[in-house]
């Protein structure tokens, strides 16, 4: 493997992981805060908090089970 294919795929992860930990700030903001409804919503704050915390692992595990089919 060449050093501009992983230093690229070092980027995308880091990329995907901080886009997901903003949504799993947005979560936090939607429980405590007014953003949805007034008083919060911890019902919808929680679940996004969860598919926010999940998705880096299931996304990392779906890139590289794609990588390795298209080695040769």
């Amino acid at each position: 493997m060449d050093d501009d294919a992983a230093r690229r795929r070092l980027w995308q992860l880091t990329l995907l992981r901080l886009a997901c930990f903003g949504v799993f700030l947005l979560g936090i903001a939607i429980i405590y805060t007014d953003i949805a409804r007034p008083g919060g919503w911890p019902q919808l704050g929680a679940i996004i908090c969860i598919v926010a915390a999940v998705a880096p692992l299931a996304i990392t595990f779906a890139l590289k089970r794609r990588r390795d089919r298209e080695r040769p």
